[in-house]
């Protein structure tokens, strides 16, 4: 790990800050809007909704001074929203690992900084028991040629899951609504009973998990930039 001492977060301009609030408010309508279509079933909402999602968090976080490996996590996620769009294998994989990218950038992001050498023993220990117990639980369910891609991608982000607790409340239940989304995306994989409007509640702990992930780095405020 580096020892490069972590500097302060990039302030807002005077000119890009004053699109911070509008855009913050552009990314909750648009949420609002897809997950109101899902629970319309309005299938062509989703398709022109969910693409603006992550599009529009990036570019609030980029006037708010995020730095750059917070941008890339989010626009990596959202090219996973659009490969998961359409409907097969290929897509999936794609997406799934347009989405590993983005949590290998929130890693980085975690790892660095000399106030940030430590991550919670017992919060990583609960959080492999939980990953091995799903996997145990869900592997002859999950069609043979998802197993290795789906244990390798779930291994991944639930390590980025326990190391988002260094910087916090807010990245810390970003990190585990993320797994949960994920958790709930797999399960509809395994065909296991599912809650009533799934695909609302993948995308609702979704839309959640990425903006309380954005909001724990800006509110760290010590981050350092590639």
């Amino acid at each position: 790990m580096s020892a490069t001492a972590s500097r302060p977060a990039r302030p807002e301009t005077a000119g890009a800050g004053r699109f911070a609030r509008p855009l913050l408010g552009a990314f909750l309508v648009a949420a609002a809007v897809d997950l109101a279509g899902l629970l319309a079933g309005l299938d062509t909402v989703h398709l022109v909704a969910k693409p603006l999602l992550m599009p529009l968090l990036a570019a609030y976080a980029a006037v708010r001074g995020g730095p750059p490996l917070l941008i890339a996590a989010l626009l990596f996620g959202w090219g996973g929203d659009v490969f998961l769009l359409a409907d097969n294998d290929l897509a999936f994989l794609l997406g799934m690992g347009s989405f590993a990218v983005g949590h290998v950038c929130y890693l980085t992001l975690f790892g660095r900084g000399q106030d940030r050498t430590r991550a919670s023993l017992a919060a990583g220990i609960a959080y492999a028991v939980v990953l091995a117990v799903f996997l145990v639980l869900i592997w002859s369910d999950l069609p043979a040629e998802l197993r290795v891609p789906v244990a390798g991608y779930s291994l991944l982000l639930t390590a980025m899951a326990w190391r988002a607790g260094v910087l916090g409340r807010y990245a810390a239940a970003g990190g585990a609504l993320f797994l949960l989304s994920d958790a709930l995306i797999a399960t509809g994989i395994a065909e296991w009973p599912r809650l009533p409007a799934p695909d609302f509640w993948v995308m609702l702990t979704y839309i959640a998990a990425q903006l309380l992930l954005a909001l724990g780095v800006l509110r760290a405020g010590r981050v350092n930039h590639t």
